[in-house]
């Protein structure tokens, strides 16, 4: 059976807090490469795993206007706190010290509780299934 994939700003609003995801742009148009192929995908899963980071597959941010294929999203089970030792072990694998992204083809993003909240209409009983068949 295909597991379901959450959006990420549905994980946000499940959890109650800001949320980590990495986006691999050669997945994405106009590159649309296999994520499963992605040596920077592959290398970053191995080394969350090595290192006891907490991820999953994840959908991108949830959109009524356009449905999109999934691009090798992951969602990183680390607290957004720039205190916490977990997310600074994780920001300094995956960004250089002046920000950086230390492999050029991922983006690191923060979804906000604040901007997650917007879609809390998508969490209503039946909800994706109505808007299924109006699309």
């Amino acid at each position: 059976m295909p597991q379901l994939l959450e959006h990420i700003d549905a994980i946000a609003r499940k959890l109650k807090r800001d949320v980590l995801y990495l986006d691999f742009l050669k997945a994405k148009r106009p590159h649309r490469l296999d994520y499963r192929c992605l040596e920077s995908r592959s290398h970053i899963a191995q080394w969350f795993d090595s290192e006891g980071v907490e991820w999953c597959e994840c959908g991108p941010f949830a959109s009524e206007t356009v449905m999109r294929s999934y691009a090798g999203e992951i969602f990183i089970n680390v607290p957004y706190d720039e205190t916490d030792d977990h997310y600074r072990k994780v920001q300094t694998f995956l960004e250089y010290p002046d920000g950086t992204m230390r492999f050029d083809d991922v983006g690191f993003y923060v979804v906000t509780l604040q901007i997650a909240m917007k879609n809390t209409h998508h969490d209503e009983p039946g909800f994706w299934d109505r808007w299924a068949e109006n699309f």
